[in-house]
């Protein structure tokens, strides 16, 4: 008989809101796997439990996660954790859960809190419907990319974003989506928690001059229906070769302002190069 993994959320801050239940899964299972083995230990330590610990994190996923699975299918149990929050979401937890359910063996979940669901609640934006963005990337290009997808999305939006890099998100959010509404939450549950409700222009002028501190959760409002007159071509070479001042090649400028003014890219090519 094949072993279970629980899928145990552990708090993004505050240890007083562990519950019950996630302690009692930790104290179960025969062993624990965990993305920063040190994290979890103080964990363990504070609800006073011992329990053998295996390191599962990006860069060794593979690799632990067959032995995971071995040990599994040979009848053992083993609670899944994250530093901070639900494992598996925009988590490598993902791929062992996917692993296990592949192999027909039983997942279980313990909930607990979810930074992204906590900031949501807290934003002061629609939240009926919304999309989980995760963390843009580091390279500038993938990131525009990325939020040229998010444009017409009329959900609310939600990222996580670290401090060094907040500064550049605000700026580039501002320019590819325009001035929105965006809650600001960070460090929380923890003693310096705080959210600021601002708009995307407000935002990225103070953190242009103001170092960002602690890990921030970003709650962006959905695009609204008439959010804006369609771009004409002119409008987009003028676009092009703003991109081009700012040191982008003029290949890259165009394509970028094709993809956000829906004109041909070519022809926005051509006609930054006439001018």
């Amino acid at each position: 008989m094949t072993g279970t993994l629980y899928v145990v959320g552990t708090p993004i801050g505050n240890l007083g809101d562990m519950s019950p239940r996630a302690v009692e899964a930790l104290k179960q299972a025969d062993f624990v796997a965990a993305e920063d083995t040190r994290v979890t230990l103080k964990l363990l330590t504070h609800f006073g439990l011992r329990k053998p610990l295996v390191s599962y994190y990006e860069h060794n996923k593979a690799e632990s996660g067959r032995a995971i699975l071995a040990r599994l299918k040979a009848g053992e149990s083993c609670a899944l954790v994250t530093d901070a929050g639900m494992p598996a979401i925009s988590d490598p937890g993902e791929d062992l859960v996917r692993l296990c359910a592949g192999a027909g063996v039983d997942v279980r979940v313990v909930p607990g809190p979810s930074a992204v669901i906590s900031a949501l609640a807290l934003s002061a934006l629609p939240t009926g419907r919304f999309t989980f963005e995760g963390f843009l990337s580091v390279n500038k290009s993938a990131r525009f990319e990325h939020l040229d997808s998010l444009r017409g999305e009329a959900r609310t939006m939600v990222f996580y974003e670290a401090p060094h890099k907040l500064a550049d998100t605000l700026r580039d959010m501002l320019e590819v989506l325009g001035d929105r509404r965006i809650a600001l939450c960070r460090e929380l549950t923890k003693i310096h928690e705080e959210t600021v409700r601002t708009t995307l222009a407000e935002a990225a002028e103070y953190y242009k001059n103001n170092t960002p501190r602690g890990e921030f959760v970003l709650v962006v409002e959905g695009a609204k229906a008439d959010i804006a007159p369609a771009a004409t071509l002119e409008d987009a070479i003028n676009m092009a070769l703003e991109l081009r001042r700012s040191g982008m090649s003029l290949k890259d400028a165009a394509k970028r302002a094709s993809q956000r003014t829906g004109q041909p890219k070519n022809a926005i090519y051509d006609g930054a190069v006439e001018k």
